[in-house]
């Protein structure tokens, strides 16, 4: 039988949140950032011409692209990310998602 364990989720939560403010970075600044980018994609006559699978991946780049400009730009996960990202629509082009 599995013992009941109190997990106080604010201070999960908030430790979860401090680790990601170290490598991640401020979120307004993220944000900003990340929001800026989109814009000049969608703003773009090609934009309309992308499926949905190319939007997305771009719109998740432009988020990757936030948090290294608001926090650790060494921080492996970040560029490792952005090259799944940038390798997903090639996968769906050849079935493979």
């Amino acid at each position: 039988m599995l013992s009941k364990v109190k997990v106080n989720t604010h201070d999960t939560t908030q430790g979860l949140l401090n680790e990601r403010d170290s490598t991640h970075g401020s979120f307004i600044v993220n944000a900003r950032v990340s929001q800026a980018l989109k814009e000049v994609f969608r703003n773009e006559p090609g934009w309309e011409q992308l499926e949905i699978i190319h939007r997305e991946a771009i719109d998740h780049m432009c988020g990757k692209f936030g948090r290294i400009m608001a926090g650790q730009p060494t921080f492996d996960d970040h560029w490792d990310d952005l090259g799944g990202y940038a390798g997903l629509p090639k996968k769906f082009k050849h079935g493979e998602l």
